[in-house]
């Protein structure tokens, strides 16, 4: 039985590939006490996250620094943000921390890992619920403060990419007591409002700030919700609730602009370019339909009876040609055989012998006479010559003598 073998990269970037694909290990948090930490010459920090039972590799690179806002030492407890993968060179796997807190808000996190799981488990993160967001919105409504950046920024990237999309917004709280019953108020009245998709966010924040977004009473609304909802809180490392049931995930409140309204610049070209290939798709049919047109011309002149006749009366003038040059070829084979049996006749004649003064010589009954023994004095011999025979009788005999060698 034949076993298959794999090098040690094929499975190192199996591994990697199954890391990568596990969507809560590209987005996790992780707390522990901090050890072994280098700040390298580079810019990128080494560090271990360590706890009563075990110790994990962590490293933040130079251009994630932003996400740090104090200075890291042995012995200190904090939250890390990042994702968690496997560096294919050595196969082992590390946390690449995207920001880095101090764990003074350990419980809101404890609360928001607590229910993440309770609805995890419920089902309401599977992908099969996940509804697709559509290409061409009409109508989108957003849940948003009515000031600040946030509101700004999907209206103008809305207004740049198509004048002609309707944005119809809801003014909810997004920070403080009431808020996360002001945005769940806001999803359901956008749904009886029939737009085709929900924008649902905020700018940027602590964990506090973002916390009306963590609440279960949003995560159901979101989840409830019949028309597809696109999460836009905070910056791209900030992770919430809303973010795991929504239907997709914006990093930013501009990024879930441009996911939910559909860029009218490039629908006019597309328009274009389909409108171009479908013309040239109809001249070429145009130009096959003609072609296959003189084609049934030309069978049909083909098949006319008139033509067919012809081709017939050629065919047989080319049999008749044929059998004429057969015939003459037999004809010349035969006389060829023919003259070359008269000239094994002539060869054999013996007329030609005689015509070289020889002759034929026959006693009284006719025997050929080839010794003198066969006559003797008074018979009567026929010498047959050239032009005649010639009757003789024998008056002597003379035999030769044979000496021996």
């Amino acid at each position: 039985m034949t076993k298959n073998v794999y090098t040690v990269k094929q499975v190192n970037a199996y591994i990697k590939n199954m890391f990568t694909q596990d969507f809560m290990l590209s987005r996790i948090y992780v707390k522990g006490e901090v050890s072994n930490c280098k700040y390298h010459t580079s810019g990128h920090i080494y560090f271990s996250l360590k706890d009563e039972s075990g110790t994990i590799a962590c490293v933040m690179f130079a251009g994630q620094r932003g996400g740090l806002s104090f200075r890291m030492s042995e012995g200190q407890q904090v939250v890390v943000f990042g994702s968690v993968n496997v560096y294919e060179r050595s196969g082992s796997y590390q946390l690449y921390a995207r920001e880095i807190r101090l764990d003074g808000e350990g419980r809101l996190y404890e609360r928001f890992q607590a229910l993440r799981r309770e609805l995890e488990e419920m089902g309401m993160f599977a992908p099969e619920y996940k509804k697709e967001i559509p290409a061409y919105a009409g109508r989108v409504g957003v849940v948003t403060a009515p000031t600040g950046a946030a509101v700004r920024d999907i209206m103008n990237i809305s207004a740049r990419r198509n004048p002609y999309v309707q944005l119809i917004l809801y003014p909810a709280r997004v920070q403080g007591e009431g808020a996360a019953e002001s945005v769940a108020r806001g999803i359901h009245m956008l749904e009886r409002q029939g737009v085709d998709v929900i924008v649902v966010g905020r700018g940027g924040g602590s964990i506090e700030d973002l916390w009306a977004f963590n609440e279960e009473i949003v995560a159901r609304a979101i989840f409830d919700c019949t028309v597809p909802v696109i999460s836009a809180v905070g910056h791209e490392t900030d992770t919430t609730i809303a973010d795991y049931v929504a239907d997709l995930r914006a990093p930013t409140p501009s990024a879930a602009a441009e996911l939910a309204v559909y860029d009218f610049r490039q629908v006019q070209s597309r328009m274009q370019e389909t409108d171009l290939k479908l013309k040239r798709l109809l001249g070429q049919k145009i130009q096959l339909a003609r072609m296959q047109l003189r084609q049934y011309v030309t069978r049909l002149k083909v098949l006319h009876p008139r033509y067919q006749l012809q081709e017939r009366q050629q065919l047989l003038v080319e049999y008749e040609e044929r059998l004429k040059r057969c015939m003459e070829g037999k004809i010349q084979k035969e006389r060829h055989r023919l003259a070359l049996y008269i000239e094994k006749m002539k060869g054999l004649s013996p007329l030609k012998k005689l015509n070289l003064g020889y002759a034929y010589v026959e006693d009284e009954k006719g025997n050929s006479v080839r010794s003198v023994q066969q006559v003797r004095k008074g018979s009567v011999l026929s010498v047959h010559v050239t032009d005649g025979v010639i009757y003789t009788s024998v008056t002597g005999l003379k035999e030769e003598e044979h000496g021996e060698e």
